[in-house]
């Protein structure tokens, strides 16, 4: 038997080679890749002729770099802040040394201008990231301390958003205005009393339409307000910061992440923080309006990233019978709204601490 092996740039011009020197009868017996050739090994049977030797040419070395040997990774148990889905680097980053440290250096953390005699405070963010319940806190907080803000809607596009943050400011003896147009912001601004922080709700924009980014840095400008981004913790790392980095450009410098009581899970608040170089002001922490935010400083976000999160409890089906039926409403008397529900509970604290009665009267939202 003939035996010869056939190298090519490609298994055709290898079986080529085959044809035109061991013809058609040619047996192949196998096909390898080495070095970016293609090695066909064919034979031929023949009688008359001996066999020959194989010869093997010897292939090129190939110079490979030394890596250095990847250490094993560490268990979850000994990483808690894998669970938290941050990006790779600002995982690296955060293990590099204590972790209250490490959040000192890579993040900026700040107060909530809320001064009497300071620039008014303007809260956007993308819909559903908690901004209202956000200015309905913060309002609560300032009448608690004795304030009488003037808190201003320019969200005069979601389904009852004026509704919601009336409620609030009704029980709250305060006077809403909404002002959904830049010039109407402004004339709003000129009602300001002396002494008097100012809240503003921003609507919910989309600041991938050129209209509703123009309308933001419309707002912005038209208020003169120190902006801070209201984001929810749960989202794709990657998506909070560029939502981040979009605020970014309008001159956003705070960040007021939402719903920590929820979201486990921190890697999209610190991907935001980090990417858009915003600093960390406070945080909601539950719906309560009169003590659901906390600030947020080294020592207390290194605690929440190293937190254990409790097993979820598997809760029974209840059966039909088991249900609670529904109390039917009696003439007259409709169900208390939720945001009415807190109001009073802020005001009954603003009791226990020693807070005179609040003054109510007619407002007109």
């Amino acid at each position: 038997m003939r035996i010869r092996i056939f190298r090519a740039a490609s298994l055709t011009d290898a079986m080529a080679q085959v044809r035109d020197e061991l013809g058609l009868d040619a047996l192949i017996l196998g096909t390898e890749t080495r070095a970016g050739l293609v090695e066909v090994t064919a034979a031929l049977e023949t009688e008359d002729e001996p066999e020959p030797a194989v010869r093997f040419e010897p292939l090129p070395d190939l110079a490979l770099p030394d890596l250095p040997a990847a250490p094993f990774p560490a268990p979850q148990a000994q990483r808690p802040l894998l669970r938290h889905n941050l990006p790779p680097t600002l995982l690296s980053a955060l293990e590099d040394g204590p972790l209250e440290a490490a959040c000192s250096r890579l993040f900026r953390f700040s107060r909530l201008p809320l001064d009497a005699d300071g620039a008014p405070l303007l809260l956007i963010g993308p819909p559903g990231g908690g901004k209202t319940l956000t200015v309905a806190k913060l309002a609560t907080r300032l009448v608690m301390e004795g304030h009488r803000p003037l808190v201003i809607t320019a969200d005069e596009q979601r389904a009852g958003a004026i509704e919601q943050l009336a409620a609030f400011t009704r029980l709250l003896g305060l006077t809403l205005i909404a002002a959904g147009r830049p010039d109407m912001l402004a004339r709003a601004l000129g009602r300001r009393e002396a002494l008097s922080p100012v809240l503003i709700d921003a609507p919910g924009l989309d600041l991938l339409d050129p209209a509703q980014d123009a309308l933001q840095a419309e707002l912005i400008a038209a208020s003169g307000a120190c902006a801070a981004l209201v984001l929810p913790a749960g989202l794709d790392p990657a998506e909070a910061e560029d939502i981040a980095e979009a605020h970014a450009l309008h001159g956003v410098q705070l960040l007021v992440p939402t719903r920590l009581d929820r979201a486990a899970r921190l890697g999209g608040v610190l991907a935001a923080c980090h990417g858009g170089g915003l600093a960390l002001t406070e945080a909601g922490i539950g719906t309560d309006v009169a003590d659901g935010l906390a600030r947020l400083t080294p020592v207390t976000l290194a605690a929440r990233l190293v937190a254990l999160v409790p097993p979820r409890k598997e809760v029974p089906a209840a059966s039909p019978s088991q249900l609670p039926l529904p109390v039917p409403a009696r003439a007259g008397i409709q169900a208390q709204p939720a945001a009415t529900r807190h109001g009073a509970l802020s005001l009954h604290i603003a009791a226990q601490a020693g807070v005179h009665r609040l003054p109510f009267r007619k407002t007109n939202p």
